[in-house]
């Protein structure tokens, strides 16, 4: 096959070993990438989400790859302790990212997280646990404060993303932030609420996130 009738976007479902559990997730691999994004989400969401398949879209459109996972095997999924053991959750991002590192299409990509709700917590202690394999890390309305011990341990430039109406986890973001000691930055959506629901908030989530990944998991063209 020639470059030019290469595939602009090759996408397969992962089916990924994590202990004596399986989790699934889709990626999606831009021709000639350098890197691959996880997302990891929230409580009561999945790799179906919407608004996480918007932002995982807008990132492919900038050459990045993604993996967008369960987390949970449907089994799982409504037992709310395993949805709020951020512990569990990061030890299968890492499962993720080590099956990623061995795939002959991924490895050697930089790695980026990106977590929603929840899902940021086990990225920030995902990447706490493994700071040498993960280049760059976004939080979107995410709760940091789930991985507080873990925040002075990670290393990855770290983008919090939070609504300016969603109060509370608002207060929690600010809170995180004091205690990142990594390269970091609060970028606040005026008016928005915790799903960014309102018109133009997620696409400036998106924006935001894609501006960070490429400047972190993008080297400088020579």
């Amino acid at each position: 096959m020639s470059p030019a009738d290469e595939p602009r976007l090759r996408e397969h479902e992962a089916i990924i070993p994590a202990g004596e559990r399986t989790i699934r997730g889709t990626l999606r691999l831009p021709a000639g990438t350098g890197a691959v994004v996880v997302f990891a989400h929230g409580s009561g969401s999945g790799r179906f989400s919407p608004r996480n398949q918007y932002v995982a879209q807008v990132l492919e459109d900038a050459g990045l790859g993604t993996l967008l996972l369960d987390l949970l095997e449907e089994a799982e999924a409504n037992d709310r302790a395993k949805v709020f053991d951020i512990g569990l959750l990061a030890q299968r991002l890492q499962a993720a990212a080590g099956w990623l590192a061995a795939q002959p299409e991924t490895r050697g990509l930089r790695l980026g997280y990106f977590g929603a709700s929840t899902g940021a917590g086990a990225a920030l202690l995902a990447a706490a646990r493994a700071p040498d394999s993960v280049a760059a890390v976004v939080s979107r309305g995410g709760r940091p404060d789930l991985a507080r011990d873990a925040l002075p341990h990670v290393t990855a430039p770290t983008l919090l993303i939070v609504g300016g109406d969603d109060e509370i986890v608002l207060e929690l973001n600010r809170e995180a932030f004091d205690q990142l000691t990594c390269i970091r930055q609060l970028d606040i959506v005026p008016g928005a609420s915790h799903l960014f629901p309102e018109p133009g908030a997620l696409e400036e989530v998106a924006r935001l996130a894609r501006e960070w990944f490429h400047h972190y998991l993008t080297p400088p063209s020579s």
